[in-house]
């Protein structure tokens, strides 16, 4: 059983969400509001468990806290998962129940996309909250912010490749895209655009398809663990999370890794294998972030050339955590984690000081 007031885990607040008429079975996750609301997707996902769901809306929601910091932004850290198979039980009444739910936390939770959810979905969750975002332009919000969040992938990937080869430029790298989904398919094209080789796989023949009518060039391996195997410049891991474990670092043949996935590490040692196998890790909640950039703006009254060039400094912000890590002799990891708790700790202590 997954630990909720166990050491370690620090959330503030776990919500579990029923609703027998529409089928919902949900949890939503605070970890932290010490910058702000805690804002963070909503994942639609078959799990197999009510605790494995328990298990990624808690590592899930922890990792937004540390992504939101480190972008910059007053926002604390959330997510929410809804336990079922979207395909087959998604519904109008399902979506409107759950979003009944986020509005009862009177904003200490913000919701928007994320596996499983789409634009059209946060337009009915906001029929019953004022909480969400992520909403089509027809309704006041930002569209799909995949599109940032492959954009910032992008320029993490461009500041690892300064930092390996000492020029920002993909041009005759040889990168692998392990997914090629709502994100995944748009890093690839910015790839291709850079003049890299992409490699890509995915669990879902339709996705390889499109990316390979729209990029002809493309290569496609079998599965994941093929795509590991493979000679690359760069690994992205832009599916689910915990693709980097023990076995696979030891099989991974690439310098940089550096990708769209959420919690790709399995566990926080993985880390420092990579570091000691000399391969750079772009931690994932840092490249990411140019997603939840996007619906923050749309908070402020949405702006796409802001939410651009804000997602623009993730390569500034990568080159500053690599150089940290250098200067501490630690991993990149443990350089982000440092850089986002500091900011927690001294932006979040100002709530001290009362104000009028």
């Amino acid at each position: 059983m997954t630990e909720v007031f166990g050491q370690g885990t620090g959330h503030e607040q776990v919500v579990f969400c029923q609703d027998q008429a529409t089928g919902l079975k949900a949890i939503i996750g605070i970890y932290s509001t010490a910058l702000g609301p805690s804002l963070g997707g909503t994942r639609f996902y078959p799990y197999e468990s009510e605790d494995a769901a328990l298990a990624d809306v808690l590592a899930l929601s922890k990792g937004m806290a540390y992504k939101n910091a480190l972008a910059g932004l007053d926002l604390g850290g959330g997510k929410a998962v809804i336990i079922g198979d979207p395909r087959k039980h998604k519904t109008e009444a399902l979506l409107r129940a759950f979003g009944r739910f986020v509005q009862t936390l009177g904003g200490r939770y913000i919701t928007a996309c994320d596996v499983g959810t789409y634009v059209q979905d946060m337009d009915i969750v906001a029929r019953e909250s004022e909480f969400v975002t992520g909403r089509s332009p027809e309704n006041g919000g930002a569209g799909d912010s995949s599109v940032l969040t492959a954009f910032g992938t992008y320029q993490g990937m461009r500041a690892s490749a300064d930092a390996v080869w000492g020029v920002p430029e993909l041009a005759g790298r040889k990168v692998g895209v392990a997914g090629v989904g709502k994100v995944g398919h748009i890093l690839v094209g910015h790839l291709i655009e850079a003049g890299a080789q992409v490699v890509i796989t995915d669990v879902s023949p339709a996705a390889i398809e499109r990316t390979r009518a729209a990029y002809p060039g493309v290569e496609v391996v079998d599965d994941i663990d093929a795509l590991i195997r493979t000679e690359l410049d760069v690994f992205a891991p832009c599916a689910l999370g915990g693709v980097l474990t023990d076995a696979t670092v030891g099989e991974l043949r690439s310098k940089i890794v550096c990708g769209a996935a959420n919690n790709q590490l399995a566990h926080p040692g993985v880390g420092k294998q990579l570091d000691d196998r000399g391969i750079l890790f772009a931690p994932d909640y840092l490249v990411n972030a140019g997603g939840v950039i996007q619906v923050d703006d749309e908070r402020h009254g949405f702006d796409f050339a802001r939410a651009k060039r804000k997602t623009t400094a993730i390569f500034d912000t990568t080159k500053a955590v690599f150089a940290l890590a250098k200067a501490d002799g630690v991993p990149p990891a443990t350089a982000a984690d440092r850089l986002a708790e500091r900011r927690m700790a001294e932006v979040g202590g100002l709530r001290s000081i009362l104000t009028v």
